[in-house]
């Protein structure tokens, strides 16, 4: 893209991707501030605006992902607050789920069988794959199905927003396997839903883990017209 371009949504869109390997560089709290200006305008039912953020950066991130991935390595059972996957996998979510894991230990040249390299992967979620931005998503508990689509809108505008600002981004589920921790070290009411969370930075486009990208659906697959 020529300097001064505007980046396109199209091309937002066809950039963003899950990154899990960042540079060690920070990112100005100015820019977290402009990215969710931009977000804020994301559309919810008649207006509802059910978003909560917290943005968690140095000491704090240090201190809280300490803790969550404490208790991971001492063989915590994370929960979320709510069912994000199905109970019982079926095709053709059950193959796109694999196909997803082969990809991203592929990239990695971890095998099968190389159980501790694994883990360490997966541990590395919790520190939202060191990304110097960790975000974490609250609602109220009064709030319906509804909001949870809202917010998907609100966390889709934040990605793109970051693409646009030259940013990497990352949606994480695994953010919100450990709510109780969360909001005791924020200063959460326990009674609020965390969603989740999301890793923020900038890309180490040289790291093997962000070389690949997971294929989607043509839009024949998914889509019927009516005449």
């Amino acid at each position: 893209m020529e300097k001064g371009e505007k980046m396109k949504v199209s091309q937002a869109l066809k950039n963003r991707k899950s990154t899990r390997a960042f540079l060690d560089k920070d990112v100005p709290q100015e820019l977290v501030i402009g990215i969710l200006d931009s977000a804020r305008h994301a559309p919810s039912g008649v207006n509802t605006q059910p978003w909560d953020v917290a943005v968690v950066t140095g000491q704090k991130k240090l201190s809280l992902q300490q803790k969550i991935e404490g208790a991971f390595r001492e063989g915590v059972q994370g929960k979320m607050e709510y069912q994000y996957y199905p109970l019982q996998w079926k095709d053709p979510y059950k193959t796109r789920r694999f196909e997803c894991g082969i990809q991203l230990y592929g990239a990695l040249g971890i095998e099968r069988e190389e159980k501790a390299r694994r883990l360490e992967q997966w541990a590395a979620n919790f520190r939202a794959f060191d990304a110097p931005v960790m975000l974490f998503f609250f609602m109220d508990p009064g709030m319906e199905t509804g909001s949870y689509m809202d917010y998907g809108m609100f966390l889709q505008s934040i990605m793109l927003v970051a693409v646009e600002q030259g940013l990497a981004t990352c949606p994480q589920a695994a953010l919100g396997e450990y709510p109780e921790i969360v909001k005791t070290e924020l200063g959460y009411p326990q009674e609020l839903i965390l969603l989740g969370g999301m890793a923020l930075g900038f890309e180490d486009t040289e790291h093997p883990v962000n070389s690949y990208r997971t294929p989607r659906e043509p839009v024949k697959h998914f889509t019927r017209f009516f005449d």
